[in-house]
């Protein structure tokens, strides 16, 4: 049975991979795995040892605790809400998209939607 911590911790795996633009057998390669089993750890069917965990983590450009964020206190089987919009794609795409973009122009376009958002 799959415990609810390694499944989301395999998403936050799995976003971030995303998110930079790795594919599984990238990650893999880099950590010095399978990509087989990448996909058992994005799916929560097998539990990332902390060691693996700390290679992933260096490889995907984060610390330890960004795979843990989202998690809720004591009952943390339970994911907080923001943690939701990780599961949406768009969310995800436009994330990834934002980052892509260089620094001083990402200022502006945060201001912008700041104010259009404050104006809504």
């Amino acid at each position: 049975m799959k415990h609810p911590v390694d499944v989301h911790v395999g998403k936050r795996i799995r976003h971030r991979r995303w998110m930079v633009g790795m594919t599984q057998q990238q990650l893999a390669d880099s950590v010095g795995i399978k990509f087989q089993q990448i996909q058992k750890y994005e799916t929560g069917m097998n539990r990332v040892s902390a060691s693996r965990l700390w290679d992933i983590a260096r490889t995907l450009g984060v610390q330890i605790g960004f795979f843990f964020e989202g998690l809720a206190g004591e009952n943390a089987g339970e994911a907080a809400p923001a943690a939701d919009i990780l599961a949406n794609k768009e969310a995800m795409e436009l994330v990834r998209a934002y980052y892509s973009i260089p620094e001083a122009q990402r200022k502006r376009l945060f201001d912008l939607a700041r104010v259009l958002s404050d104006a809504a």
